[in-house]
């Protein structure tokens, strides 16, 4: 039995819609992140040293990381679904977008995060503007321009076809959907981007999403 360990909002959450994709049958063992940190408890280091998530768990395999995640469960269980023919370009284009959501496009959204709550932090108080100010510079001459780059970039790619590796809904789409979705919640996507918010309606309104959402529990990047 395939156990994902799921932590909630978090990238666990596209490898659940994976799953209902492909029709497979799956446990979730939930883990919930600390309120004030939000990190991962250290419940999930039993499972993974790093005690990330995603990770799953099929009989004596452990596999971490979305992208090796995805790519495990289409060898072993896809018999061809969610990815282009071998040799095609549309294959090519496939594994391009599946390592560039994490390997690319996330950085920037996570510097985000981390400068976002900088400037939130409870501080002393004659730190506080200096630090203020050292965020909001960095997120405004770098950070900002960076997402905006990657969201043009992909806003540009779908203009090409309807999906991220051709005409047809694959496993790229849903490795891309959380960082769109996390763009959407903090990183500045939105009507400037018709066909990215286009995308994001397509795939919330797949049976199999709306399914992983029931499994999953709440999950803030969809409102």
């Amino acid at each position: 039995m395939i156990v994902v360990h799921h932590l909630n909002n978090s990238r666990s959450q596209r490898i659940l819609w994976l799953l209902e994709e492909l029709g497979l049958e799956y446990e979730i063992r939930k883990y919930q992140r600390d309120p004030k940190t939000m990190l991962a408890p250290p419940e999930l280091r039993a499972i993974h040293p790093l005690g990330k998530s995603p990770v799953i768990t099929d009989g004596d395999s452990t596999v971490a990381e979305s992208g090796a995640i995805i790519e495990y469960l289409l060898e072993r269980y896809g018999n061809g679904r969610l990815i282009p023919a071998a040799g095609t370009p549309d294959k090519l284009r496939f594994t391009y977008f599946l390592h560039y959501a994490e390997g690319s496009a996330m950085s920037p959204l996570l510097m985000k995060l981390v400068f976002d709550r900088v400037e939130s932090s409870p501080m002393p108080f004659f730190v506080k503007p200096i630090a203020r100010g050292i965020a909001q510079k960095v997120k405004g001459t770098y950070i900002m321009p960076q997402i905006a780059q990657h969201l043009a970039y992909l806003e540009a790619e779908l203009a090409k076809a309807k999906w991220f590796a051709g005409d047809v809904f694959t496993a790229a789409d849903v490795q891309l959907s959380f960082m769109l979705e996390a763009a959407a919640s903090r990183g500045g996507l939105g009507e400037k981007h018709p066909k990215l918010m286009a995308f994001l309606d397509r795939i919330h309104a797949r049976p199999a999403y709306v399914r992983a959402l029931e499994r999953g529990g709440k999950y803030d990047f969809v409102k």
